[in-house]
């Protein structure tokens, strides 16, 4: 039973990317079992854990074990950061208890990338969400078993050899099978003390009367160990720290540092202390140390107004997110704030992406806004409403800045009309178009702030230069939250309108700025959007480019939207070149999200399987109308009614050709107008053209452009879609024949030549440096090309002047693999 946990774990973290999280009392055993863990599991070992004096530093513990700064206030690029390093190898956090909110965080992410395993020790006071998280997360949740009665004996009998059997039984059944209180209690009875009553904590009474045989300086010293929560030099233990490492209860880092062989027993150490020498404690420990751990230290000892201080001296010295932690953390003392800080501190909150925080802080102020209120309390209003729009909470960010007057300083108007138009958007629409007019009025060159709210309102309801006033509002050069968001509304809407070229050039130049900035959350996002509205617009060139940035995407840790796109745009390309069983499998665990809800109703369709298509997600706008198209399509290839209304607010091409499923006409004119919008669409309604024209030679004629129009793209399936509708039509023709001089890609011949070789799909991938699913599309079109049957048979029409090479023509299977 022992080792049950040991060997779930190290079988689970064979097989990939996986989250084992071990959790049990103090003393159970954990450590020593991630110990074993690491080193049963193949590949480098990366380890680090939470410190409880620090537990507040932003991805400290991720910091400790990758030996690299991170930046803590973007979770996914901490995640990010830990995976380019760990890699193939094996993430050991210890004490998840004490870990800091941005490690926890990440954890879920890296649980899909890479192996992790972790300790928690229970019980812990891990926020809800956070442990939540972590849960849902977990491939295994682990519990430590207390030791079997003959383990216990044993461990009993080898800490304490002298005992005779029948003590050593009292202790292992005292101690009820946890390793800690074993050897404590083991080393106590062998000590001569007496034996410790049933009723007490074992645990914490073994250790505290061992302890006690310490001299004084080594109880300070472990005491000291336990409330700084982290190693410590020698010197700043003082001269207990020999004591310590003679009794076996501390050892030393490579660095020299040194820390306590168990962590519960220093804190026990500590716990020990009465209130006015731990008081005593951690006002030395505040002079010994940093100004962001001294300000910990004086407040556990009651000095509010000190630790105050430190906090803001330390957050001088500080960014980011570590600086917005301090803030906080300044904020919650037990001593008069300055408004002044507060603002800082919500500021640097809002920067670092915690809104609910920001606006906790704010609340506390008591500020309320009125005719009377002085100016700083008026900051305090708009800057609290802000924080609550952010936070998602629209009623209450109008209801926090309603007061405030008009009289106010311009800043504070321009941000309270800011937070009074966005809370309006969201929540009466068509009421933000009048008051977005109010608030240009009012403010003829407004700030960056109030410009990006118009130009947000107007952008929604498409008034003419929307797209205009929202690309001058996401200016890199400008503020990088208003910038951001103002692009990210600009790529989602010029989507949204089938302006998709547009929308990716966009995308694509936002990525640059964000990744300058090292905004990697943003980076990503605009990256995936930009591979959607190309994958989707139908590729300009190779498709290999497309699908090989957005399959490279998905390969990383994203934020959930990011990966939604790229899962999207690479099964969409993938369904329509034929690889429709790889689509499949990537978009099963692909996050919820109108586009990939929409791919996999496409590729359920392109696979013979409308009725598999599922009911549509909500979206809005091209990908509404594209969730409508197929599902016309859906009940035409089933045989069935499909009397849906059109859905309003669509492209003009979406609207046409739901009117021609509609009436039976119009595809033509329909097919037109995605010409250069989306290509596949523009195919679709070629085809639908090709099915539903009652004037055969219009028919055929329609079928033999989308076919053309898809083999020159390299859609498979639609392509095969229109030869089946030529069929119906009785046009047959000798398609090998045809296509037997159709001319190669450079890349297609490259594979074929390797083909020619003997090479594998594998090898083919590693040599030209693309995926596996690329090379198979490459062989796909030159088959389609060439009308061969066979890949075997592709590469000898390929090289019909050449000698195939070994293996090359006892390959006759479709692939190859």
């Amino acid at each position: 039973m022992a080792d049950e946990p040991y060997l779930a774990a190290s079988s689970t973290l064979r097989h990939g990317p996986a989250l084992v999280v071990l959790t049990g009392p103090p003393g159970c055993g954990r450590s020593t079992l991630l110990q074993r863990i690491a080193a049963a599991v193949p590949g480098p070992v990366h380890a680090g854990g939470g410190l409880a004096m620090l537990a507040t530093v932003p991805a400290l513990a991720l910091s400790r074990a990758v030996r690299a700064r991170l930046p803590g206030d973007d979770v996914h690029l901490v995640a990010e950061a830990v995976r380019s390093r760990v890699r193939g190898g094996l993430l050991v956090l210890d004490d998840v208890q004490h870990c800091d909110p941005a490690t926890v965080a990440a954890l879920p992410h890296l649980a899909t990338v890479c192996r992790v395993v972790v300790a928690l020790r229970t019980p812990h006071r891990l926020p809800a969400g956070l442990h939540d998280a972590l849960r849902q997360a977990a491939t295994a949740w682990l519990p430590v078993p207390p030791l079997p009665a003959a383990e216990s004996l044993a461990l009993a009998r080898r800490t304490a050899a002298r005992l005779d059997e029948a003590t050593l039984a009292a202790v292992a059944a005292r101690a009820g099978g946890n390793p800690l209180a074993i050897i404590a209690l083991a080393r106590q009875a062998a000590a001569g003390k007496a034996p410790a009553g049933q009723d007490i904590d074992q645990i914490a009474y073994a250790i505290a009367t061992a302890l006690a045989d310490l001299p004084r300086t080594a109880r300070t010293a472990l005491a000291a160990l336990g409330l700084l929560g982290r190693p410590a030099p020698a010197g700043l233990l003082g001269p207990g720290a020999a004591d310590l490492r003679a009794a076996g209860l501390i050892e030393a880092e490579p660095g020299g540092a040194l820390y306590p062989v168990s962590a519960y027993v220093a804190e026990t150490a500590a716990g020990l202390l009465d209130p006015a020498a731990r008081a005593e404690m951690h006002q030395r420990l505040a002079q010994l140390t940093a100004p962001a751990e001294a300000a910990r230290h004086l407040a556990a000892a009651g000095d509010a107004a000190g630790a105050y201080r430190q906090a803001l001296a330390a957050a001088d010295q500080s960014a980011a997110g570590e600086r917005a932690s301090l803030l906080l953390f300044a904020c919650t003392l037990d001593t008069p704030v300055d408004l002044r800080v507060r603002l800082a501190a919500a500021d640097a909150l809002l920067v670092a992406g915690r809104p609910g925080e920001a606006a906790t802080v704010l609340a506390a102020a008591g500020a309320r806004p009125t005719g009377a209120a002085p100016p700083l309390a008026l900051e305090v209003a708009v800057l609290h409403g802000e924080a609550l729009l952010q936070a998602g909470d629209p009623h209450a960010a109008h209801d926090a800045v309603h007061g405030v007057p008009d009289t106010a300083a311009a800043a504070v108007v321009a941000a309270r009309d800011r937070v009074l138009l966005l809370a309006a958007l969201a929540t009466t629409p068509m009421s933000a178009l009048d008051l977005a007019d109010k608030v240009a009025a009012r403010h003829p060159e407004p700030l960056p702030g109030v410009a990006a709210a118009i130009a947000a309102v107007r952008a929604a309801h498409r008034v003419p230069g929307w797209d205009t006033d929202l690309a001058a509002a996401a200016d890199p050069a400008g503020d990088p939250l208003i910038t951001r968001w103002s692009a990210w509304l600009l790529v989602e809407h010029l989507a949204a309108d089938g302006r998709l070229t547009e929308s990716a050039q966009v995308a694509l130049r936002a990525a640059d700025a964000a990744g300058q900035a090292l905004a990697y959350g943003w980076q990503t996002r605009f990256l995936a959007a930009a591979g959607w509205a190309l994958a989707l617009h139908g590729p300009a060139g190779d498709p290999d480019t497309v699908v090989r940035q957005a399959a490279n995407l998905t390969d990383l840790t994203l934020p959930e939207q990011a990966r939604a796109y790229a899962t999207a745009a690479t099964a969409l390309i993938e369904a329509d070149t034929g690889l429709l069983a790889a689509a499949r499998a990537r978009l099963k665990a692909a996050p919820r999200h109108p586009a990939t809800g929409w791919v996999a109703r496409e590729a359920a369709w392109l696979d013979g399987q409308p009725e598999r298509g599922g009911p549509p997600d909500p979206g809005d706008g091209l990908l509404a109308g594209l969730h409508a198209i197929t599902a016309r399509w859906a009940a035409h290839d089933l045989g069935v009614p499909e009397i849906s209304p059109i859905p309003t607010g669509l492209p003009g091409p979406a609207r046409r050709t739901l009117t021609a499923w509609a009436v039976g006409s119009g595809f033509p004119a329909a097919a037109d107008s995605w010409q250069p919008i989306a290509l596949r669409e523009q195919i679709r309604c070629l085809i639908a053209a090709g099915l539903t024209d009652p004037d055969r030679d219009h028919a055929v004629a329609a079928l033999l452009r989308a076919e053309e129009l898809a083999d020159t793209a390299g859609l498979t399936v639609l392509a095969g879609r229109a030869r089946r509708g030529l069929r119906q039509h009785r046009v047959h023709r000798d398609v090998r024949s045809r296509r037997s001089h159709g001319g190669l890609t450079q890349r297609e011949q490259d594979v074929l030549r390797l083909v020619a070789a003997g090479e594998p799909t594998r090898r083919i991938a590693g040599q030209l440096g693309i995926s596996s699913e690329t090379v198979d599309t490459h062989i796909r079109a030159s088959m389609r090309k060439l009308g061969a049957r066979t890949r075997t048979e592709a590469a000898a029409l390929a090289f019909a002047t050449t000698s195939p090479t070994r293996g090359a023509t006892s390959d006759n299977s479709e692939d190859g693999r």
